[in-house]
């Protein structure tokens, strides 16, 4: 097995957002086919305006507050704690995302937005939108835990890349495991605990980033949450500036 850990970087975005970044970043631009992974904190008055975006997929989050998505193609809709909002842009869209004004009681909304490549085939493909609640996820009840699987298996979110993406909590000395295709890498996102992977210790705001492995151990130090994404690779070149991914 192939790893590195990586620590979040703090970077400003859209309308007075402060994201904690593991990608696009100087000298760590992607993790093919991922390209961007941002977990958000938006207080009610700030977020994401208008904006284009090309040649890419990205699914919404949400941890705890709401999301309005708004497009050109004509969608409108609010994402809820533990939905998932996913656009394919395509050959190109307009969207905003924007927390409800008073976040319907919420407070600030959190969350992670996750972009994936296209393959070069389809980058021209029409933009489309598509919005599962919580209640339309898959959850696995483990011992000592919880798994819900937002992409994969029977999950109603459908990318044009194999990816498998979860949302796993863990209580303390409780462990998880997972059997991964060789085609896959990816990643082991952090947000509270501390965690063991195949023996290397995993802190809350850090990343692992894994690859050439067939099967990955997972132990809880402490009661801990994480996201775990892994995906196909496209292995071709690519080029990413600002909101476009060609």
């Amino acid at each position: 097995m192939k790893q590195f850990i990586r620590d979040v970087t703090v970077v400003p975005e859209g309308d007075g957002v402060d994201v904690k970044r593991l990608f696009p970043l100087n000298g760590f631009m992607n993790f093919d086919p991922f390209v961007l992974w941002d977990h958000f904190d938006i207080g009610p008055g700030r977020g994401f305006p208008d904006h284009p975006h090309r040649g890419f997929e990205a699914i919404t989050y949400m941890f705890k507050g709401g999301m309005n998505h708004k497009d050109n193609l004509g969608n409108e809709s609010f994402v809820t704690p533990g939905g998932v909002q996913r656009f394919t842009a395509g050959k190109g869209l307009v969207h905003s995302e924007m927390p409800a004004e008073d976040n319907q009681g919420h407070g600030s909304s959190n969350g992670i937005q996750l972009w994936i490549n296209l393959p070069k085939k389809l980058k021209q493909i029409e933009p489309s939108y598509q919005q599962v609640n919580t209640e339309e996820f898959s959850v696995l009840e483990i011992e000592g835990g919880q798994v819900k699987k937002l992409v994969g298996d029977d999950s109603l979110v459908k990318l044009n890349t194999e990816v498998i993406y979860q949302h796993i909590n863990l209580q303390k000395s409780s462990g998880y495991s997972i059997n991964i295709k060789s085609s896959m890498r990816g990643i082991v996102y952090l947000m509270k605990g501390e965690l063991i992977i195949e023996g290397h210790n995993l802190k809350s705001d850090q990343a692992m980033f894994i690859e050439d492995v067939l099967h990955l151990e997972l132990s809880a130090i402490e009661n801990c949450e994480f996201m775990l994404c892994f995906g196909v690779p496209h292995n071709e070149s690519i080029h990413q500036y600002g909101p476009f991914v060609d």
